[in-house]
């Protein structure tokens, strides 16, 4: 949704990302997979080919709160679009969290604005 906001090197370390919690859990769903599609078409990446990158690493790629903003609720997206939130997935999101610097209860409405905008677009 907000993808195209983010510079070049923000757009392929979300991309790296993305993958990383879509493969977390070992299993990649056919919701993930569509949704990982949907990001490449989103940054205009279509033929991006994955590095490998460390979390600390491409975690430092987004340098504004804006960008933070639109990592987490595109990551939300994902993480909702197989309809189960997986242990793996909870405790990566809390490392991204704590390295984005959210504070719990700002974190929280933002997890609970994202749920809801995945209904709206579910109904």
């Amino acid at each position: 949704m907000f993808l195209a906001e983010l510079h070049q090197e923000e757009k392929e370390a979300f991309l790296e990302l993305a993958h990383l919690i879509a493969t977390i859990d070992g299993n990649v769903s056919i919701y993930e997979f569509s949704i990982l599609n949907k990001y490449k078409s989103e940054t205009g990446l279509e033929d991006y080919q994955l590095k490998g990158l460390a979390m600390e690493d491409i975690l430092k790629k987004f340098k504004t709160e804006r960008a933070r903003n639109i990592v987490l609720a595109e990551l939300f997206k994902l993480i909702y679009s197989d309809g189960v939130f997986q242990n793996e997935e909870s405790e990566t999101v809390n490392l991204i969290k704590a390295h984005f610097g959210f504070n719990s209860s700002e974190f929280g409405s933002f997890k609970d604005w994202v749920g809801k905008i995945k209904e709206l677009s579910n109904s």
